[in-house]
């Protein structure tokens, strides 16, 4: 893998890992709030409390396969089989949820995906 695809991997996970951070631990904070457009109080209710961090654990786990597989045991194969998992949930939530997804959680797996396949 080239240095720039192990760098991009390490944004994505960053990136993941500050999703999962959101969904997880600050599940009812201002700034999750504001950044899915929801309110606290919304948040707060127990059964979307509960997706949150669902959510917010699967995020994590990709963030830290994906830090497995690009730098503990490198492999291109991984890179791209969850770079092109993370792009392809991004489309299903906006094409489900909102459009705004695909570029605040697809682009950056996009750009790594492309960046494996040449």
């Amino acid at each position: 893998m080239s240095i720039i695809t192990t760098v991009l991997a390490v944004l994505v996970a960053a990136e993941f890992l500050f999703i999962f951070y959101l969904e997880t631990l600050a599940t009812t904070s201002a700034r999750t709030a504001q950044t899915f457009n929801m309110t606290v109080d919304e948040l707060s209710r127990p059964s979307v409390s509960t997706l949150f961090k669902n959510q917010g654990v699967y995020n994590g786990v990709l963030a830290i396969l994906l830090l497995v597989a690009a730098l503990v045991v490198p492999s291109k194969a991984a890179v791209i089989a969850l770079s092109a998992s993370m792009v392809v949930v991004a489309a299903y939530g906006a094409a489900t949820s909102d459009p705004k997804i695909i570029l605040k959680q697809g682009l950056l797996p996009a750009i790594l995906l492309v960046s494996c396949l040449i």
